[in-house]
């Protein structure tokens, strides 16, 4: 790569690594995993960056197989090794982060297909033809799948939590 090429590249980093660090958060719900992620579909990017016409788009379609790699393979090994236990949270900063907690957790519990289509969809404001693009699959399958993933999170939200609140 030559020196424009790879100062067009370190631009395309700085200007893009949180914005692709949250969505591949949001697919896996493990900062490690998806700064991983983000790091190996960069890597792969900086390869072929000459090449690349639209870098964005394919840097997200990475993202998305390899995550996709790693829910088949069933990898998902929840480990947090730490030296001490950590202090708990203050209660306001608790609360400031409660709800979107709660709707990272609730889409963990979705499918991995119905989670891509979401957070495609609601959290990086594709319209339906870019995901089906980027998924390999028709629109009417990104349509049924945003159906059925709404319908669960629903179900999910009402359902009744152990702490009993």
């Amino acid at each position: 790569m030559d020196s424009q090429d790879d100062e067009e590249f370190r631009r395309f980093v700085a200007g893009r690594s949180l914005a692709l660090l949250r969505t591949a958060y949001a697919l896996c719900g493990d900062r490690d995993v998806a700064e991983d992620l983000v790091q190996g579909a960069l890597a792969k990017l900086y390869r072929r960056w000459h090449k690349i016409d639209e870098p964005e788009g394919y840097v997200r379609r990475i993202i998305y197989n390899d995550q996709a790699s790693r829910w088949r393979r069933r990898l998902v090994l929840r480990e947090d090794p730490v030296d001490a236990v950590p202090d708990r949270a203050a209660p306001d900063a608790v609360e400031a982060v409660g709800d979107r907690m709660d709707v990272l957790a609730l889409l963990q519990r979705l499918a991995p297909r119905q989670r891509a289509v979401l957070v495609l969809r609601y959290y990086e404001d594709l319209s339906e033809r870019e995901i089906a693009a980027l998924l390999g699959c028709s629109t009417g399958t990104v349509r049924s799948q945003a159906h059925r993933a709404l319908a669960k999170l629903r179900d999910l939200a009402l359902e009744p939590t152990l702490d009993g609140a």
